[in-house]
């Protein structure tokens, strides 16, 4: 197959200069990653105790958004530099891994190493075409329905639970006419965020010949129940994004949330009381909700060579070992990839974690293909017109279908 560069890395060919030289010194291994706050000062620890090991070598990290991070770190890759180390979600290995910025690293691993991670309820560690590409140090990446145990004692199950709960807990305090509080909140602009209640409707965005599968019953009637949610049963602000539904939660002003594990962290840290629950259930099918699923863990940059590779491949063993991956979960409930510390009481006893595993049994695995890659670009703006009142859900999801099979067709070739 072909892949055309351009296409996924034209938005950062602005930033190649300023990240040039990030990769270049033979002593300085950099780890870019999407990591917030709290989870970040655990990383940053555990690269002070590595770098007591390896003196004479700096170790640093650097934060970006999602796709700011895949795009500058392709870019960067392709011109010979870039961070050692990139962590992320599955769904960055199938465009890294065709355009050759990514190393496989299945030479690198004893098999005993690699059968010490998790295979089921998914596999942890990401192979494409033959190759291993990814070590994980976590699984899930998956939205939860998140709640504010002191605005809200039991979660709703259903739909239509939600709809009578959320009337009651979205009020108008001062009488101007717009919601104080909300009932629930999350970035349901963002198509990533709307994927549940598709699979709640029985559908999905990718079939198994990795074909787009935007424009069905089940994307129109999930995109219907949102633009619902906020103009008919007015439970969920009218705009809202995700810094939006962040500030609004954390302030009290939202019962509940719908968020992934890498938000958990910043709330305890908040000292909200939070719980976790599964999305409510639709009561039209009887289905929940099925959130994206993926494994989430590291990749080596392709450039390394020599004594920089060998350090940052045992750097990537111990960000990768059971106890590194406990720290994390202690802090936000994130869940393992390794069997050990899957099945260690930390996990097993932990009240979120738990909760949070049981919404993971009903989401599905993204396959780390390219093709995603173009499915989630082509259903942004055909989407988000439906909430600024430009599209109905059914005309939004043709177009979100079109759009998806072009991208892929020029893609492909």
């Amino acid at each position: 197959m072909r892949l055309a560069v351009g296409n996924i890395i034209l938005a950062a060919a602005l930033g190649l200069t300023f990240f040039s030289g990030c990769a270049k010194k033979e002593n300085v291994i950099v780890i870019w990653h999407s990591l917030r706050p709290v989870e970040r000062q655990v990383l940053r620890a555990a690269l002070d105790e590595f770098a007591r090991r390896h003196p004479g070598w700096e170790f640093g990290e650097l934060f970006y958004e999602p796709e700011a991070a895949r795009s500058n770190y392709i870019i960067s890759a392709l011109g010979g530099s870039g961070p050692a180390l990139f962590r992320g979600a599955n769904d960055n290995i199938g465009p890294m891994s065709e355009l050759g910025v990514i190393m496989p690293l299945e030479s690198f691993f004893e098999q005993a190493t690699l059968d010490s991670f998790l295979t089921d309820p998914l596999e942890a560690n990401t192979w494409f075409r033959g190759h291993l590409y990814q070590i994980a140090d976590n699984i899930g990446n998956h939205l939860c329905l998140v709640y504010n145990k002191k605005l809200i004692d039991k979660p709703p199950q259903t739909m239509s639970e939600l709809i009578e709960i959320g009337k009651k807990l979205t009020f108008d305090r001062d009488g101007d006419g717009k919601p104080d509080q909300y009932a629930l909140v999350w970035n349901y602009i963002e198509p990533f965020f709307a994927v549940p209640f598709i699979g709640g409707f029985g559908g999905w965005i990718i079939d198994d010949s990795l074909r787009p599968t935007l424009n069905t019953p089940a994307v129109v009637q999930a995109a219907q129940l949102i633009y619902d949610l906020a103009n008919v049963h007015k439970i969920i602000p009218l705009e809202c994004d995700y810094e939006v539904a962040n500030a609004l939660f954390k302030d009290g002003l939202a019962a509940m949330i719908i968020n992934g594990p890498w938000s958990w962290g910043t709330y305890l840290d908040a000292g909200i009381d939070i719980g976790l629950a599964r999305i409510p259930k639709i009561d039209a099918t009887g289905l929940w909700p099925s959130p994206a699923v993926q494994p989430m863990g590291y990749s080596v940059n392709v450039n390394l060579k020599g004594e920089k590779l060998r350090i940052t491949l045992e750097l990537l063993r111990y960000l990768t070992t059971s106890e590194m991956q406990l720290r994390f979960t202690r802090i936000s409930g994130a869940l393992p990839s390794r069997i050990d510390a899957f099945q260690s009481p930390d996990v097993q006893n932990n009240e979120l974690v738990r909760a949070s595993l049981e919404q993971l049994m009903v989401g599905r695995v993204l396959p780390p293909v390219t093709e995603l890659r173009w499915i989630w670009d082509a259903m942004r703006p055909g989407y988000q017109a439906i909430f600024r009142g430009r599209e109905t859900p059914a005309k939004a999801a043709e177009n979100m279908q079109k759009l998806a099979e072009k991208l892929i067709r020029e893609n492909r070739g």
